[in-house]
Order: structure tokens, then C-alpha cells, then sequence
């Protein structure tokens, strides 16, 4: 395992200090499963709507933790570890579908007694998302997608199975922490700071390895175009200008299946919340806001 440079050292501690303030949680589920998140629930008695955050393949609830402080104070924000990711119970099919993650989503939901929420999904998260919205449209006023991740589930066997065959070679090649080190930078534009570098590096290096590789056969089984067809709520997308992992053109045929317009933003790449996390941050509340009906501030 390489050694963590300094100046990741003393983000990460800046980071955690944070991070502390969104202690995990544990949500018990049927059949003896768990499913970890975190939750900023200052406002959780007023009457805004509750936001949830789904992350990506690489990442985890800690990953949200300046969207958990910016817009915690208005409204009751909760990021969860996808299962098989955290503390979270892995699905039980080594093969999952987006229907599997869906499920354990309405489970965690209906547990905490959320019927209604702005479901937010992050790259492979937009994916559970858009499965959630698709089979309960009138629990999700609002489904904002940033730098979604399509799936493969359309494209032709031979393509699917060298994309999962691919992550998961790499993944026994390298593991979490050589992952980090050796991807993360994929996930960030030219722009990011050194703190946010060390973020994503952090993130990534805690996934584990059973439920990333559960993950990359969601990704190469899902077709998240097909959901957004059949879902006639309110959508959003959007994507960093200079993501290369879902790029803006990939991005920009999801938003016109979802009916709706691709926003764009400069200086952003893939973990765009993360490096620019106030234009992300503000782009979440105004799409809240909207879903909600009340003005943007």
C-alpha cells in the first residue's frame, strides 16, 4: 500500500473534523440487513422537503459532506452508502439490477417514514435513482441527476460483459486503495484543489470490494434511458464541462429522453459536488426549492 502524502494527511483531517458533525447511522432492515447513512436533520420539523443523496461506484455518504452542511440548515438532507458500500448489507444477487438497489431504497425510506423526497443521484446513483422514480413517480417530486451514469443494459452483450469484465480486472489488480490512487484523478478537472483531490482519494479508497463489484454489474445490466422514458415527473440534469468519465455529450441524450435541458457547468469535472461543491450546492437548492414550489433564494 503507498504511503498517504502530507497534504492529503491534513485535508483529510480538516475533512473528518466535518465529516464528524454527520456521525453514521444505521437504519435495521428485514431479514437482519442494515443500511448505513448520514443525515443532517437541523430543520428536520419543518415542512421543506426531505432530500436524499445517492452517490457513485467509487464513493460513499461522506462524500456529500459540504452539501450536508450548506443545506442542512433548511431542510432534512440524507446521504446514504449504497449497499455493500459502508456499513450497509450488500444485495443478495452477485449480478444486481437497478430494481435491487431500488427496493432496498423504498425499504430505507419507508423505515424512516419519508414518503416523499428530492432524490439526487450521482453518477452510478442516478441509475437507483432513476429506478426508484420510475416504479414510484409520486414519491419524487423532483429527480436531479448529476453526471449520471447510463448503464449498458442496451447496448449489445459483447459490450456489456468487456465493460464489467474490465472494472472488475482492475479492481482485483489493484483493490480500493490502488484504485484511489491510480483513478481518482479521473474524477476531477484540471481546476480542482489539492483538498478536493485528497477527498475523492479518501472516498474511493474505503469502497469495499464485494459491493463495487456488485456495483459494476449494475452498471453493465442497467439502462437508466429506459427509466427516465417511463418517470413524467420533474428532471434536472447536469455535468461538469470537463467530465470525462460521462461526458457532456452522454449526458446531453439522457437529458433529452428526461424531456428536459442538460445544465452545464464550467471548471467541473466528474465529483463536480465535490471540487465545485458552491455551484453544485446552489444548483441542488434551487432545484429543491423549484420541486417544491417555493423560490429560489
Amino acid at each position: 500500500m503507498s504511503a498517504v502524502p502530507s497534504a492529503d494527511v491534513d485535508a483529510n483531517a480538516t475533512l473528518e473534523a466535518r465529516l464528524a458533525r454527520f456521525p453514521a447511522r444505521q437504519t435495521e432492515l428485514a431479514k437482519q440487513r442494515v443500511l448505513s447513512y448520514r443525515e443532517a436533520d437541523g430543520a428536520a420539523a419543518n415542512d421543506a422537503l426531505p432530500l436524499v443523496l445517492l452517490h457513485g461506484i467509487g464513493s460513499g455518504a461522506a462524500s456529500w459532506v459540504q452539501q450536508l452542511e450548506a443545506l442542512g440548515a433548511n431542510r432534512r438532507v440524507l446521504a446514504w452508502d449504497a449497499p455493500g458500500y459502508g456499513m450497509s448489507t450488500p444485495v443478495a444477487p452477485e449480478s444486481p439490477v437497478a430494481a435491487d438497489y431500488a427496493s432496498v431504497l423504498t425499504e430505507w425510506l419507508d423505515a424512516l417514514h419519508i414518503e416523499r423526497c428530492v432524490l439526487v443521484g450521482h453518477s452510478l446513483g442516478a441509475i437507483i435513482a432513476g429506478a426508484f422514480a420510475a416504479v414510484h413517480p409520486q414519491r419524487v417530486p423532483g429527480l436531479l441527476l448529476l453526471s449520471p451514469a447510463g448503464g449498458y443494459g442496451a447496448a449489445c452483450a459483447d459490450v456489456r460483459e468487456t465493460k464489467r469484465d474490465q472494472r472488475l480486472a482492475m479492481l482485483n489488480e489493484l483493490g480500493p486503495q490502488g484504485l484511489a490512487d491510480k483513478r481518482s484523478d479521473n474524477m476531477l478537472s484540471s481546476h480542482a484543489s489539492d483538498e478536493a483531490r485528497a477527498w475523492v482519494r479518501w472516498n474511493m479508497s474505503r469502497v469495499i470490494d464485494r459491493g463495487y463489484a456488485q456495483a459494476t454489474h449494475l452498471l453493465a445490466n442497467a439502462d437508466l434511458a429506459a427509466d427516465l422514458a417511463r418517470f413524467k415527473g420533474r428532471v434536472n440534469v447536469a455535468v461538469g464541462a470537463d467530465d470525462t468519465i460521462t461526458t457532456p455529450a452522454a449526458c446531453e441524450r439522457l437529458a433529452l429522453v428526461a424531456g428536459t435541458q442538460l445544465q452545464v457547468v464550467p471548471r467541473a469535472g466528474h465529483a463536480g459536488y465535490i471540487e465545485a461543491s458552491a455551484a453544485y450546492t446552489a444548483i441542488i437548492d434551487t432545484f429543491c426549492r423549484a420541486s417544491a414550489g417555493q423560490r429560489s433564494q
